[in-house]
């Protein structure tokens, strides 16, 4: 069975690889998992969408983690709005994907969500700290402005 893998599978790829695979593990375990989609020429074009968007979230280097960490820290302070109640609990939580278009819209870079780490549940309007791993050796703390709307 030929499938494109939409995720990282261990021991057989990354996303975008086709692979050739047995019928029931293709069957019973990629496709009903969303780890992999049955190669198709539609397919490949969604592949190569998938592909695109990854190589503008990837790290490259030190060189290139150190070049976005100093991006990170130009923009300062980073907003982030949600629906808050009295006593600026937040209606939920501020979430890694929330930071990263809240990064994203203030003309930061274009990160991956996996590459921001909370400490905690950020449930309240205020100031918090977050940090941004984007290298084994390169972490940036990242201070949000949390507002209720």
């Amino acid at each position: 069975m030929k499938l494109i893998l939409t995720a990282d599978v261990a021991n057989l790829g990354g996303p975008g690889d086709t692979v050739e695979v047995k019928d029931g593990y293709g069957r019973n375990f990629l496709l009903p998992r969303g780890l992999a989609i049955v190669a198709t020429r539609g397919a490949q074009k969604q592949v190569d969408t998938i592909r695109r968007t990854q190589e503008g979230k990837r790290i490259r280097d030190l060189d290139h983690a150190k070049e976005v960490a100093g991006q990170i820290q130009g923009l300062g302070t980073v907003t982030v709005s949600g629906k808050a109640g009295q006593g600026g609990r937040l209606f939920g939580s501020v979430t890694p994907a929330d930071i990263v278009a809240a990064v994203r819209s203030q003309g930061g870079p274009n990160l991956d969500k996996r590459f921001v780490a909370i400490s905690g549940h950020i449930k309240s309007t205020g100031d918090h700290k977050v940090t941004v791993r984007l290298h084994p050796d390169v972490a940036v703390d990242l201070p949000l402005d949390v507002q209720g709307g």
